[in-house]
């Protein structure tokens, strides 16, 4: 049975506890910020277990353990046996004997879900390829910090690849909490049509607005935040440029687009890395082979006055201690 500290996804969540996480993880911020942080966790043991590396997700859970007292142990691809000379089941059944929670970044839910369901300790989903609900409490926290309402009257479109992660966990997260939440992309890459049927259920009861379109000026009309992400993720084919690039082209973020919200004060929001100048590898190949300077979004925007991406970014920190200090006194 699963431990009710775990969190897999946002549907794990309804909007009461969804906003005490993202209320106490802005409680969590001001003591850090101000000094008087008092450890809750003190010499709980958890493991961190990444299929795919990390920057932001790999940091924000060390040191989210840290400054609560925690240990961490951190299992790189090659550190475990798991799904190779292992099953998910037995790992799971061993690493919930020794430690008090496991975080798991990688591929397939499934893996996530096995590991919850034979833990018998919580476990936390830090990204799979279907869902993202650490990033979706990260970004509820920074649009609140930078819009002045309630959360319901926060508008935010997602532009770009919206079959993945990011775009469907938004979807469900603002139709959950009662946002007017919009995805534009192109109708190959449009969320998956369970995940749309599911937001527009949750919108009946929570009074969302919810948005699929393949208009990318229609979706950013009058929002408050404009949220991309990346065009090929990690683990699929680096042929898929050929397929995204000429596709997803119309979906860039520009100044035009910016402009196109008919707001000035829209904010820009990415989940990070991002592609937005020729300074790295990925980044001067795209140059080379497609002509870009930078992809999913300009560098004129990402590093405008409008761009809250560090926020975004920092406030992983913020909301994965909430996360924990929840989950591990459940």
């Amino acid at each position: 049975m699963r431990h009710p500290g775990s969190l897999l996804r946002e549907l794990d969540l309804d909007k009461t506890r969804f906003l005490a996480l993202v209320a106490l993880a802005a409680d969590l911020k001001r003591a850090k910020e101000a000094g008087v942080e008092r450890k809750s966790l003190t010499d709980k043991n958890i493991a961190l277990v990444f299929e795919k590396t990390s920057t932001r997700t790999r940091c924000a859970f060390e040191v989210a353990a840290h400054d609560q007292g925690a240990h961490v142990t951190y299992l790189d691809p090659a550190g475990t046996h798991m799904g190779r000379d292992e099953s998910v089941p037995d790992t799971a059944k061993v690493l919930g004997r020794m430690f008090d929670g496991i975080e798991f970044r990688g591929f397939a839910q499934e893996t996530v879900e096995q590991l919850a369901d034979n833990a018998g300790v919580p476990v936390w989903n830090g990204l799979t390829d279907s869902w993202h609900p650490t990033q979706m409490l990260a970004d509820v926290l920074t649009m609140t910090e930078h819009h002045p309402g309630p959360v319901e009257r926060i508008s935010v479109c997602f532009v770009g690849d919206g079959h993945n992660n990011v775009a469907r966990s938004l979807l469900i997260t603002g139709a959950l909490l009662g946002m007017d939440v919009r995805i534009a992309a192109p109708r190959e890459l449009r969320p998956p049509a369970d995940v749309v049927a599911t937001a527009r259920e949750l919108a009946k009861t929570s009074g969302a607005r919810v948005l699929v379109t393949e208009d990318a000026e229609q979706g950013v009309d009058g929002v408050d935040f404009v949220y991309t992400d990346v065009w090929v993720s990690m683990g699929d084919s680096p042929e898929q440029w050929d397929v995204r690039v000429p596709l997803l082209t119309p979906y860039r973020v520009t100044e035009a687009l910016m402009k196109a919200t008919g707001k000035p004060d829209t904010k820009f929001l990415h989940c990070l890395p991002a592609i937005h100048d020729r300074t790295t590898v990925i980044g001067e190949h795209l140059h080379e082979r497609y002509g870009l300077d930078g992809a999913e979004v300009t560098d004129e925007v990402f590093s405008s006055p409008r761009s809250i991406v560090f926020d975004q970014a920092e406030n992983r920190l913020h909301t994965i201690k909430a996360v924990l200090v929840t989950g591990l006194a459940s």
